[in-house]
C-alpha cells in the first residue's frame, strides 16, 4: 500500500525536535491533496525521513493523535483522519512550520491578484520598491464552507514572478515561498491585535458590522534582513485563538 509522503524540514537544534517534527507533519497533513494516501509511513521510516530518533518521532505522532489528526492501529499502521480538522490552538515556539500549520487545512479562494505602490507602513517594509505584488485570498472551513479569514499578501515582485497561483490555493504563502520558490526564510515577526470588522471584512467573513476580529500582521524576512512578504489577515474572532509559549532556557 502506498504511504503518504510528508514534506521535509530543516531542524533547529534550539527548539524541541518532537515539536518541530509534529508541526511539519501537521502542515503536510492539513495541506494534503484529496488524492494523497491516508496511510503514514512507519515510525522508523518517518524517523529516518526527519533525521530524528524513533522515540522523538513517537512523541510527535502522539501530539497529532491527541489532536485527532491521525489514528494509530496496532499491526495495521498509522492513518490520517480523512475529516481531520484543526482542533486546538497551535503552540508557537518560534518555528516557521508552526506558522505554516496555523494557516493550513482550509478551503481557499483567490479573490484577486495584482500590484500596488507601497504607502504608509507598507512603504517602511519595502523602502527600495515602487511596486509590490498583491494577493487577496478568502479561506473557509473545509467541512462547513463557512468563511474564517481573509488575507492580503504583499510580496516582492521578483518573487511573485515565480509563484504559481495554484499553489496558493493549496498552501500558505510562507510554505510557497520557502518550499516552492526556494527562499531562505530567516524569521517571521507576528503581531496580533483585536479590532472591529470593517464593511469589507464583515461582508467577506459573514459577520455583523463592528464584530470583534483578530487582525494579524506577519512580516517575513530573509537572512539579510530584507522583507520578502507582508501578510495582513483578518480572522473571525469566534473561530481563532493564538497561543505563544516562551522557552525560558
Amino acid at each position: 500500500m502506498t504511504s503518504f509522503a510528508p514534506d521535509s524540514i530543516v531542524l533547529n537544534r534550539k527548539l524541541p525536535l518532537w515539536y518541530q517534527v509534529s508541526q511539519s507533519l501537521r502542515a503536510s497533513i492539513l495541506g494534503r491533496a484529496p488524492q494523497d494516501p491516508l496511510r503514514l509511513p512507519t515510525e522508523e521510516q518517518l524517523a529516518g525521513h526527519y533525521g530524528v530518533s524513533v522515540l522523538t518521532m513517537r512523541q510527535a505522532l502522539k501530539e497529532l493523535e491527541e489532536e485527532g489528526l491521525i489514528t494509530r492501529h496496532r499491526r495495521r499502521g498509522t492513518f490520517i483522519e480523512p475529516s481531520a480538522q484543526r482542533g486546538s490552538p497551535v503552540r508557537l515556539l518560534g518555528s516557521v512550520d508552526a506558522i505554516v500549520a496555523q494557516q493550513s487545512g482550509m478551503t481557499t479562494e483567490l479573490l484577486d491578484q495584482g500590484s500596488t505602490t507601497p504607502s504608509g507602513e507598507l512603504a517602511e517594509y519595502f523602502p527600495d520598491l515602487t511596486e509590490v505584488a498583491t494577493y487577496h485570498r478568502l479561506r473557509g472551513d473545509e467541512r462547513t464552507g463557512e468563511p474564517t479569514n481573509h488575507a492580503r499578501n504583499y510580496v516582492r515582485p521578483e518573487l511573485a514572478e515565480r509563484i504559481d497561483c495554484g499553489d496558493l490555493l493549496r498552501w500558505p504563502m510562507t510554505k510557497v515561498l520557502r518550499d516552492v520558490v526556494g527562499v531562505a526564510i530567516a524569521r517571521i515577526t507576528d503581531t496580533v491585535e483585536a479590532r472591529i470588522a470593517d464593511p469589507e471584512t464583515a461582508r467577506l467573513l459573514q459577520v455583523p458590522l463592528l464584530s470583534p476580529i483578530l487582525h494579524y500582521t506577519g512580516v517575513t524576512y530573509d537572512e539579510s534582513g530584507r522583507v520578502l512578504d507582508v501578510a495582513v489577515i483578518h480572522y473571525r474572532g469566534d473561530r481563532f485563538s493564538f497561543t505563544v509559549t516562551l522557552d525560558a532556557h
